[in-house]
Order: structure tokens, then sequence, then C-alpha cells
């Protein structure tokens, strides 16, 4: 008889869905661009995805709904109502259609890198591969495909980790990254990238929902909590090893990477000439399957705040998702330089965090809907850190943004 081994829990897809081309992406640039200086931010983001990702599972499991039917049952009639809804829905699709476009141009930058072209980005592969997003959504036949996909992705991910060890960074320098916060100048933008490509909104709707399809009673929150914990802690610590790997890579070069070719550099060390094929596939693997993942959240969060049938084949549900990957084809088509645009659409979703974060926490405090399942004064406290910091990066990113600052 085969032994039977567990399979992963929701955790697994919430990092899965965070380890994308945007996180490549925006790691090595942190990395090639102020070292070993931002680390403190993905040590922020990490617990901050805890934290937000622990209320979204006691609701998913308390209640058996998403985030989308939660704060549609709790929002009030009238004006407050339609803003709520309209500044919630404006959130998800905004962000969303910033996430995707990092996907499209994520996988079709890592398509063209292993057939041996480079730079500009031919607009082919961009098509190509929102076709090819387009057929596996409308077919319904996502979830072997993704699977694979997901395993691709954990071998460049695990290659990350092996390279930084190989590579074995100064330990004193890495704590002070880690514990100590600076913000070189010119770095906020990178900052409130790492924090969006970690603590992605849509996850938040994404894992309420799934979260509540596999732990059916409350007695299962805490197998639910060490599930998440662990799964969020290990893509972590991939993120960190990426910047780990451009900081040493590119250190003292001056050289900022440009294109796949350009991110292949870091793993090197191990695989040779094999890299840049390795980090190519890599990078598509991780930008078709946060491709399909991503405009599938965005019609089941839209679906459940706007009570519409969340069925995979309904008009709706798939008007939902068309949008969201036409929008970002067509910004991939636009001409923007790869891998900027990928680190300013991780951004985007930064600043787009507060609004979904302010409203997940004021959810989780509804004794209407959680009864004794409330945010304790812990969880409110850092919830309340997560939004007031993440409200001043994504000010001072705009700021930056418009040469205020």
């Amino acid at each position: 008889m085969k032994p039977r081994f567990p399979k992963p829990g929701p955790g697994a897809l919430i990092t899965a869905a965070f380890i994308g081309p945007g996180t490549v992406t925006t790691c090595t640039l942190a990395g090639a661009s102020f070292g070993f200086a931002l680390l403190w931010g993905l040590v922020f983001s990490i617990v901050a995805t805890i934290v937000l990702q622990e209320m979204a599972a006691r609701l998913g499991i308390i209640t058996g709904q998403g985030l989308g039917e939660a704060l549609k049952g709790q929002f009030s009639r009238g004006v407050p109502r339609l803003i709520s809804l309209m500044l919630v829905i404006s959130a998800i699709t905004i962000g969303n259609a910033a996430f995707q476009t990092g996907n499209i141009l994520g996988a079709s930058m890592g398509l063209q890198s292993v057939s041996g072209s480079y730079l500009p980005l031919n607009k082919l592969w961009i098509i190509l591969t929102g076709i090819l997003a387009f057929v596996i959504l409308y077919s319904g036949s996502y979830k072997f495909i993704e699977r694979t996909l997901i395993t691709m992705v954990i071998l460049m991910s695990i290659s990350f980790f092996a390279t930084a060890v190989f590579l074995a960074p100064p330990p004193t320098e890495i704590l002070k990254g880690l514990f100590i916060p600076s913000m070189p100048k010119g770095s906020i933008v990178t900052l409130v990238g790492l924090i969006g490509t970690t603590v992605v909104p849509y996850n938040l709707f994404l894992y309420a929902s799934v979260v509540g399809e596999r732990y059916k009673n409350t007695d299962q929150i805490g197998e639910a909590r060490t599930d998440m914990f662990v799964s969020v802690i290990l893509g972590g610590l991939i993120s960190v090893s990426i910047v780990i790997t451009a900081a040493l890579s590119y250190k003292g070069t001056g050289q900022i990477p440009a294109s796949a070719t350009d991110l292949a550099v870091q793993l090197q060390p191990i695989m040779g000439n094999m890299a840049r094929y390795f980090i190519g596939m890599g990078l598509f693997c991780a930008g078709i399957s946060s491709a399909i993942t991503a405009p599938l959240a965005a019609a089941w969060a839209t679906s459940g705040i706007l009570g519409w049938e969340k069925s995979a084949r309904s008009f709706r549900f798939r008007l939902v998702w068309m949008i969201i990957l036409s929008s970002g084809i067509l910004f991939s088509l636009l001409g923007f330089r790869p891998l900027e645009a990928i680190l300013f659409a991780q951004a985007a979703n930064g600043i787009l965090l507060p609004v979904i974060a302010g409203y997940l926490l004021w959810v989780a405090n509804s004794k209407k809907l959680l009864g004794h399942g409330t945010n304790g004064i812990f969880s409110n406290i850092m919830g309340i850190i997560v939004v007031l910091l993440t409200v001043m990066l994504g000010i001072r990113s705009l700021l930056q943004v418009f040469g205020m600052l």
C-alpha cells in the first residue's frame, strides 16, 4: 500500500501566488541598487502578511464566507455603502490590473530569454502569453497546469536559496539589513514594491475563500495558522535570498538589471551557462501561474461583493477576469521597460494595500459576524501598525514619483 502524504494547505497557495515575476524582479532590483539596506522591508512584509492572512483565515473558517461576501454584509445602505463598494472594487481592479501587467511582462520576458533574443521585448511574446492565459482561464482546466507551473517556480526559488548559501554573505551586514530600518535616497518606490509584492491585496480575498473550504470547524483555526505561518516564512526566506544574491552579484559593478538575462547573473555561481534558461523558464512559469490566479481572484472578490454567482462559467464572472487579463495585456503592449514596469506594478499594489487591509481590520472586529472569534488586542495593534505604515510609505512613494520628495 502506497503511503499517503498530506496535501499542502492553503498557505502554500498564498506563497506560490506572491513568488511571481514581480517578486524576483523587485527583490533583484532592491539588492542590486541598495544592497542589504531594504531587507527590513521584507521582514515587515512577512509579519504583515501573517497578521492579515490570520484575520482572513478566521473569517473564512468561522463564517464560511470570503472577504467579498463579508464586506457586502457589513456595508450600511445608501451613499456610504455605494462609496465603500466602489472603493473596494476599484482597489481590486486597479491592483490586479497592475499586478497582471507584471505577470504578463515577466512571463513574456522569460520566454524571450529562453528563445535567445534580448531587449527590446518583442510584443509577439506578450500576445502569445496573453492568449495562453486566456485559453487556460476560459477552459477552466487551470488547476493541473497551475500545479505544474508552481513546481517550476519552487525549483527556481530553491536555486536562489542555494545560491545565497553558496555565496556566504557576511552575517553582520545581513542582520543589520534585516533589523535596522533604513531608506537610502531613491529607495522608497522599491521599498513599497517589496511590500506590494509580498502582502498582495488580492491574496486576502483568495485566502479567506480557500481556507473556508479546507477547514470546516473552528477547532481547526490553530492548524490553519500553523500552515499559513510556515508557508509565509518559507516564501519570505526565498525573497530574502533573492535580495542577498542580487546584492552580492552586482556589488561594485554599478550595473542595474534590465532583462531576464541580467537577472540570471545571480544564479551563475551554481548553474553556469544554464542560468539564463533556468530563470527564463522560472519567470515564464511564475508569470503564467500568477496570470491565472490574479484574474480569478478579482472575479471571486467582485462577484462576492456584488452578490453575483461565483461560477467559473457564468458570464459576469468571466467578464471580470477578461477585463483584468485584457488590461494586463494592453499595458504590457505600451512599450514600458519590463523591469521598471514590473517594479511600479508592485508599488501600485503596495499603495492600494491599506484600503483592503483597513476593510479587513474592520470586518475582523465585527462581533455580529465573528462572535468570540474577533481580533484580540495584539491583532488589532499589529493591524493598525500595518495600515498606518503602508499609508505613510504609499504617500512618500507618490511624492517621490511626482518629484515632490
